[in-house]
């Protein structure tokens, strides 16, 4: 804050709100439409926010919520380790250590540039961007079989990248060095570096336009987000509410599943989540670091007690957390955190779990809650000594609410990547062949509103010499239902080679593939809300039509008997179903 108080009004804070939001999003458009890699400019891995003068979150672009975490924890971690006096203009930083400041896993690599006005810091720009391979044991860095942070890249600590407005070279050329795509890491690194100057730029001019009193706003704005979020803890009657969930497994280092619990205690306006009957980190890269569970617990109280509230550092005074160091939670450096995602994404679907009741109007039930990926790499063919990384996360069904079905084909949660088109991949990774991509039918759990749809994605190998890791969750922990809701179908991934079909493992790497070979990968559902014999049978006879369900499921799990007919199409029988309800219900009361 400034030295003088100035007076600022609700009008102000929302301009100012607003125009804080737009300028992420310009910075964050920038990046796309610049970067070299299909993983930012086509599947949008990569967030911007700005930051107030102390370090505080002021605005994220809608992206990715996992990428909070860096943002809240980047600049005061530049701070704890630079002299403020001795940040000047034109200066930028870059690391991407998670136990240091940095992202969720090696691969995310942040880049900040502080702001001047007045002759002051008045705030940063920070964008975070998922590269597809920063070295590490693996093309892609992220291997499922990682012990150590230090098997999965480069880890950059916070440091210059920028002195003065001039690029430091040697700096950027150690981190070329150090990956597999060399031309693609200078192209992503430059339209990073280069779109924080476009938001520092559109930040100078606000400065000009209102001066100290912009400061003063963004520091409302922090409280009106607080004073919004108690409001709403306030109504929520005081308690401890528990739920556990589990990860199918950590892969061949692990293959137990590893509980995930959360108590999260209200207490007048505010809450704790206490994360201790979660188990311990594990020798394998499914560990969370603190930074992202924080970032996590900020997504479930916005989404559930507050959409519109403004994403800002004023969430986070709302609330504790306790998870004990050691645990899978708040590992210890340098526990690996490579699948990272996989388990942050369990994170949110043990606190819906545990506010069902008291949130009932905006949770939803289990989501496909995993990031199902497969990265098929190889040596480039026009680039010596250079691989092509192929990196795609395929989207699942959203869980039902008590309003609507949910949401089919969608990335959840923590992620929010866009879908990968097929023209895009396959131009530009002719080694593969994409042979189907539909939704997959049966895959939503049946309730009086039903769970979203997976997908049904296969790829075909186009050549020899092509490795690929396929990673997941949700295989055998299926997505819950709520109120009576059936789970959605959990995901899987199968190879086909000459007629024969072998059921993968939910997290490989290094799978030699051979040239015709057919992977295929089936993402999980999502589960329903409600009774399942409540639903509409219009509903029911629709999902028939749209192939979303068969009609084995709609009469064994809806109790909603269906026709086809000879000239195509399908009717609806209401006597035989209106009969088969009737009985259902009878034995679902013996039982």
């Amino acid at each position: 804050m400034p030295d003088k108080e100035y007076k600022t009004d609700a009008v102000m804070v929302e301009i100012i709100g607003n125009l804080m939001m737009s300028i992420a999003e310009e910075t964050c458009l920038s990046i796309i439409k610049s970067a070299y890699s299909t993983n930012i400019k086509e599947r949008r891995d990569v967030s911007s926010a700005v930051v107030g003068p102390d370090g505080s979150l002021v605005a994220q672009a809608d992206y990715l919520p996992m990428h909070l975490n860096a943002f809240l924890t980047f600049v005061p971690y530049i701070y704890e380790h630079y002299e403020r006096s001795a940040i000047q203009p034109g200066d930028m930083f870059i690391g991407n250590d998670p136990y240091h400041g940095g992202g969720n896993h090696l691969p995310d690599i942040v880049v900040a540039e502080p702001v001047f006005g007045g002759g002051k810091i008045i705030g940063w720009i920070v964008n975070m961007a998922h590269h597809s391979d920063i070295g590490g044991m693996v093309p892609g860095s992220t291997s499922s079989y990682a012990e150590s942070l230090f098997q999965e890249g480069i880890r950059i600590p916070v440091i210059r990248i920028c002195n003065g407005g001039k690029l430091n070279e040697d700096v950027k050329n150690l981190l070329l060095g150090n990956t597999r795509a060399r031309v693609e890491r200078d192209g992503d690194l430059t339209a990073q570096i280069s779109s924080n100057h476009v938001g520092a730029r559109r930040m100078r001019e606000a400065y000009q336009k209102y001066g100290d009193n912009l400061i003063a706003c963004l520091d409302e704005l922090e409280k009106y987000s607080e004073r919004r979020l108690r409001a709403v803890i306030k109504d929520v009657p005081d308690g401890t509410y528990s739920y556990t969930d589990f990860i199918d497994d950590a892969g061949e280092n692990h293959p137990e599943p590893l509980q995930v619990a959360v108590d999260i205690t209200v207490h007048g306006d505010s809450l704790t989540f206490d994360f201790t009957r979660t188990c311990k980190q594990i020798k394998a890269p499914m560990n969370v670091s603190y930074n992202t569970l924080l970032a996590c617990c900020f997504y479930s109280l916005k989404v559930l007690f507050g959409a519109d509230i403004p994403a800002t550092s004023g969430i986070f005074r709302v609330f504790d957390v306790v998870a004990p160091k050691g645990s899978l939670v708040n590992p210890i450096d340098p526990a690996p955190l490579g699948l990272t995602i996989n388990s942050a994404q369990r994170i949110p679907d043990v606190i819906f779990g545990a506010l069902a009741k008291v949130a009932r109007e905006r949770v939803v039930a289990g989501c496909n809650s995993t990031c199902q990926t497969t990265v098929f790499t190889c040596e480039d063919p026009t680039r010596p000594g250079s691989s092509l990384i192929c990196h795609e996360a395929i989207a699942g069904g959203s869980g039902a609410s008590c309003h609507a079905d949910g949401l089919s084909a969608v990335q959840v949660h923590m992620t929010n990547t866009s879908n990968m088109p097929v023209e895009a991949l396959e131009t530009e990774f002719p080694i593969i062949l994409i042979r189907k991509y539909a939704l997959r039918k049966d895959s939503g759990g049946a309730g009086r509103y039903r769970g979203g749809l997976g997908i049904h994605r296969e790829f075909q190998v186009m050549r020899d010499g092509i490795s690929l890791k396929a990673t997941g969750d949700r295989q055998v922990y299926a997505p819950y239902g709520l109120e009576g809701g059936h789970p959605g179908e959990c995901g899987s991934f199968y190879r086909c080679y000459e007629g024969v079909t072998t059921r993968m493992p939910s997290k490989s790497t290094g799978n030699a593939m051979r040239k015709g070979e057919i992977v295929i990968a089936n993402t999980p559902g999502a589960g329903g809300f409600g009774d399942p014999l409540l639903r509409e049978t219009q509903k029911v006879l629709e999902d028939v039509e749209n192939d979303y369900v068969s009609l084995e499921k709609a009469r064994s799990e809806y109790g909603v008997v269906i026709h086809p007919l000879p000239q195509g199409g399908y009717a609806l029988d209401d006597a035989a179903t209106q009969a088969l309800r009737a009985s259902m219900r009878a034995n679902a009361q013996s039982k």
